[in-house]
């Protein structure tokens, strides 16, 4: 499954830790020297979420957590599950 979001398209995207040692000049130091840089993957919050389409279909899709806090996405309406014979209060 591809860590990539359906909706923003955010996906997985390579950079580095860059390791510093020493002190900066400003602080009294001579100065920061870079000791080391590996290598590393900037992933998307992807979170399932239950979603309710435009054709009214409910489905669960992964989405980014950015675009459930902007309010992209329509969440499903939770259902009220009861047995039958069960009454329905008001």
């Amino acid at each position: 499954m591809a860590r990539i979001c359906p909706i923003s398209g955010k996906r997985p995207a390579r950079g580095s830790i860059i390791w510093r040692s020493g002190k900066a000049k400003k602080k009294g130091g001579i100065g920061t020297h870079i000791t080391a840089i590996t290598k590393r993957w900037f992933r998307p919050n992807l979170q399932r979420v239950k979603v309710q389409l435009p054709n009214g279909e409910v489905k669960h899709i992964r989405v980014a957590a950015s675009v459930i806090k902007k309010g992209l996405v329509n969440k499903a309406p939770r259902r009220n599950w009861k047995k039958k014979g069960e009454a329905v209060e008001a």
